[in-house]
Parts: structure tokens; sequence; C-alpha cells
């Protein structure tokens, strides 16, 4: 029975990372249509933690005020770096800047680094062969999808600058998850003093960059805050946070690459981005070495006794 138990976690959990990448790669479309029409990164931001923070302020609050709902303030903060307000920053900045399919292509295979060489160093994790050549293949898709979009435009002058918040952003995303499992903190925790820590940006905000509530159509407000505060943050980061417990860092570092598909197949429609030969091969370079890094063969039952 526990094993029968194990099994179905363990499944569990890989589609709910499934179900996050999704939101993370549908994500940079949806916030790129954003900021192209109407709403600035700053609304977007106070929009993602006013609706967070609200709904996981008790989540806060009843682990307690005093050592940061327990996990001390020195952690909570940097995981409020890693995964709040200044990461999502530099990403909504970017998105600005330079297309949905930089965004899209560059943070998470910055992540897919940061969670390999972290799960070799903190956790003894064994660097095999096929995991390598798996990454290398990822990479090479990623660097496809990337390249096929940095053609020189009038209309992007700064995507560089772009590029290089995208970069940042797997930088501090990568090590969220690394983080998570080396301090044992569970999802739910942590995605609650992320959220209410970045609520700190809402009073800079409300002095400094709000401009009204006609900024956009009402819908467009309620449809963006829904997606920033409830999915990105509260449904995304936690789903995360306790699918990499249960399948393991190396694991779940192997999983951000379906970031960069979902968010070129999804800007097709969206932003009209429609992929040429160069993007479809990174894809499918993608796709194939994904599914070599995380294969592995089934595992002999112990025999009894």
């Amino acid at each position: 029975m526990a094993f029968l138990t194990s099994i179905s976690r363990r499944n569990l959990a890989f589609m709910g990372m499934c179900l996050a990448m999704f939101i993370y790669g549908a994500n940079f479309v949806v916030s790129r249509h954003a900021v192209l029409n109407g709403l600035s990164p700053h609304d977007l931001l106070a929009l993602r933690f006013l609706v967070a923070g609200l709904l996981l302020l008790p989540v806060f609050g009843l682990t307690g005020w005093n050592d940061c709902a327990g996990i001390g303030w020195r952690r909570g903060v940097l995981l409020a770096c890693m995964s709040g307000f200044p990461m999502s920053y530099l990403m909504l900045t970017g998105l600005t800047m330079a297309p949905a399919a930089h965004g899209a292509s560059i943070s998470p295979g910055t992540v897919t680094l940061i969670g390999i060489v972290g799960g070799v160093v903190l956790f003894g994790t064994r660097l095999t062969a096929q995991l390598a050549f798996g990454v290398a293949m990822v990479l090479a898709g990623l660097a496809g999808l990337a390249l096929a979009g940095a053609k020189p435009s009038a209309a992007l002058p700064n995507m560089v600058w772009g590029d290089l918040c995208f970069l940042a952003v797997g930088l501090l995303w990568g090590f969220y998850p690394l983080m998570l499992a080396k301090w044992g903190i569970d999802g739910l925790k942590a995605t609650a003093v992320v959220s209410v820590l970045s609520m700190l940006y809402l009073p800079v905000y409300a002095l400094f960059f709000f401009r009204g509530l006609d900024v956009a159509p009402w819908w467009n407000i309620v449809l963006h805050g829904l997606n920033q505060g409830v999915l990105n943050v509260v449904v995304g980061l936690w789903i995360w946070a306790w699918a990499a417990k249960v399948l393991g860092v190396a694991t779940a570092g192997r999983f951000p690459p379906l970031i960069p598909v979902t968010g070129t197949v999804l800007g097709m429609p969206v932003l009209g981005e429609w992929p040429g030969s160069v993007q479809l091969a990174g894809i499918a370079l993608i796709v194939i070495g994904l599914f070599i890094a995380a294969w592995k063969p089934a595992e002999k039952p112990l025999p009894p006794g």
C-alpha cells in the first residue's frame, strides 16, 4: 500500500509540475500582451502582490509574525527576492523591451542550469552522461529559440537589456526550489512569505506609479489580477514548491524547458509571434532533450526479507 501511495504521489507531483510550467509559460505571453495594451509593469506588480498577499495573509499570520512564519526573517527576505518583487519586476520590465519568446527561453534555460548544478553541489546528485546529453540538447534548443528572435528591430531598440533582465530572472528563480529543499520549507508557507513580504511594494506603487483605474477596461484589470496573483503566485508557486519537494531538486530542474515550448506556442495566436524553422527546431530539441534527461529505467524491486 505504501508503494502504491508513493507512486501516486509522484505521478501527482509530475502532473502538478507540468501545470506549473504551463502557467509560467503562458504568463510570459499574457504579461507581454498586457504591457503592450495599456498596463505597465508597475500595474501588474501591484495586481500580482495585492491579490496574492491578501489571499495568503491568513496563512502568514497563523504561522507566526515574530519570526516570519517560522522560517526566520533572513530566509524570508531571501525567498522574497528569489521569487517575489525583485524577480517579478525584472521579468515584467524585460517584457517591455524584448519579445515574450526571449523571456520564455532565457529564464527557464538559466533555471535548468542552476537546478542541475545546485543539485550536484548541494545534494550530491550524480551527473550522468545521459543527463548531460539531455541537458545539452535542451540548452541547444533554448539557444535556437533565443537566437531566432534576435533580429535587430527599430521597434525593440533595448532588446539586449530585456534579455539581461530575463537572465537575472533565471538566476534568482533558479535558487528558489534549491533553498526550499535545503531548508526544508513547506511550499504553501514559502508562497505566503513571498507574497506578504512583496506587499511592501504597494505603498511605493500608490505614491509614485498609480495612474488611476481607467488605464485599462475593468475586465482586463480583473483578468490580469487573477493571472498574476492567483495563477502565478498562489497556484503556480505553491504547486512548483510542493512538486519539487516530492520529485527532488534534480528532477524538478528538468521541467522549466517546457516553459519556452508553452510560451512559443501560445505566442503565435495571442501575439502573432509565429516561429520560423529555427524556432521549431529549438522546440523539438527541448522536448527530446527533456525526455532524455528525465528518462529513468524502471527500478527492480528489492528481494523480500
